[in-house]
C-alpha cells in the first residue's frame, strides 16, 4: 500500500495548485497510522481513535497527546473529527452510560438520554474544533442531529445489519438525509409534491433540527457551529498557535493555543471557575454565575498585559 500511496502522492504534487490526499486509515497502532503520513505518501488521515473515545477528560486527553506526538516526527497535521457516515451519531452515543464507540457494542434498544447527550456534543464540537490541526464536520453534525433507531426494517441495507441477522443495527442510522425546512418529512430534502420518501425515513421529531429552524434560533446547534468556525477562522492562536496543557482538575481538560487563546471543557458533574482576566468568546452552554456548568466547553481570551495565576479549580458540592 505504501508503494500505491507514494505514487498517487507523486500525481497530487504534479499539479501546480494543492491537491490533498485524506486517508481513511483505521488502525489501533498509531505508530504504524503515522507510517502512511510520511512526506510522500498521503497529506493526512482520519482520527479514529480521537472519534471512538468515551466522555472522559482522561481517555480524550490520553488520545490528543498520542496524536499529536505520532504526527509531529512525519510533519503531518493531525486532524479532528467526533463522527462520520460508519459511526453512531454524538448526541446518540455521548448520552449513553459507554458513550465510546465499537461496532461489537452498537445495539438496538440502548438506553439513551438524549438531551444530556447533546450538551456533551455542543461541548465536544468546542474541545475538538480547538485542537492544532485540520477539523472535519460530518454531515448534520452541525445541527445535533441524532441516530435514527427505528427505521422500517425494509430500508435498512447495511450490510452489518443483514449479516447478523438484525442483532447489529447497522450504520444506516446515521445516514439518513439532513432535513432542511418545513414541518414535516421529508423536510424539504426531497421536491414538494414528491410521492415517495427518501430512501432512509427521517423521523418528524426533527421538525426543530431543520437548517430552517436552527438559522432563525441563536442558542441552536447550528448557531453554535457558524459562531465557532467564525472564530476558528479568525482567531490567529486557532490557526498558527501550539497546544500547551494548563493545570486543571482531573476532570477538566484546560490548554491554550499561542498566547491568548484558551479552550477549558468541564467533564465533572460540579461548576467551575473559570481563569480571571479574560474574556468569554464562546461557550457551549449558559454560565451559572460566572461558572462553568458540566459537560460544557468555553472559548477564552486572555487580556494581553493580564499574568494571573492560570489554573482551573473545580469547586466541590456546595460550591466549596
Amino acid at each position: 500500500m505504501h508503494d500505491i500511496y507514494r505514487g498517487w502522492r507523486g500525481v497530487a504534487d504534479s499539479y501546480s495548485d494543492n491537491r490533498i490526499l485524506v486517508g481513511e486509515i483505521w488502525l489501533p497502532d498509531i505508530e504504524r497510522f503515522a507510517k502512511y503520513l510520511r512526506p510522500d505518501e498521503l497529506h493526512t488521515a482520519f482520527n479514529f481513535d480521537f472519534l471512538a473515545r468515551p466522555w472522559d477528560a482522561a481517555s480524550l486527553k490520553e488520545s490528543i497527546d498520542s496524536t499529536l506526538a505520532a504526527h509531529a516526527p512525519v510533519g503531518a497535521p493531525a486532524t479532528w473529527v467526533l463522527s462520520n457516515h460508519d459511526v453512531t451519531r454524538p448526541v446518540t452515543r455521548y448520552g449513553q452510560e459507554d458513550s465510546s464507540f465499537a461496532f461489537a457494542t452498537k445495539r438496538h434498544g440502548t438506553p439513551t438520554d438524549l438531551e444530556l447527550g447533546r450538551k456533551r456534543a455542543r461541548a465536544a464540537a468546542l474541545l475538538c474544533a480547538a485542537l492544532p490541526g485540520s477539523l472535519y464536520i460530518y454531515q448534520g453534525e452541525e445541527l445535533g442531529l441524532d441516530e435514527v433507531q427505528d427505521l422500517p426494517a425494509h430500508q435498512l441495507q447495511d450490510p452489518m445489519y443483514l449479516r447478523s441477522g438484525g442483532a447489529d443495527p447497522g450504520r444506516d442510522g446515521c445516514r439518513v438525509p439532513l432535513p432542511w425546512s418545513g414541518t414535516r418529512p421529508p423536510f424539504g430534502f426531497s421536491p414538494a409534491g414528491a410521492t415517495a420518501e427518501p430512501w432512509l425515513r427521517q423521523p418528524g421529531r426533527w421538525t426543530e433540527l431543520t437548517v430552517e429552524a436552527e438559522q432563525k434560533d441563536p442558542r441552536s446547534m447550528l448557531s453554535l457551529y457558524r459562531s465557532m468556525l467564525g472564530i476558528r477562522r479568525e482567531n490567529t492562536d486557532l490557526v498558527e498557535g501550539n497546544l500547551r496543557w494548563l493545570a486543571s482538575a482531573d476532570d477538566v481538560l484546560s490548554f491554550a493555543r499561542g498566547e491568548r487563546f484558551v479552550c477549558v471543557t468541564n467533564f465533572s458533574s460540579h461548576p467551575i471557575e473559570l481563569p480571571s482576566g479574560c474574556s468569554l468568546l464562546l461557550a457551549s452552554a449558559d454560565l451559572t454565575e460566572g461558572r462553568l456548568p458540566s459537560d460544557a466547553s468555553a472559548w477564552l481570551r486572555f487580556d494581553q498585559d493580564q499574568t494571573q495565576d492560570r489554573t482551573i479549580r473545580c469547586p466541590t458540592e456546595g460550591g466549596k
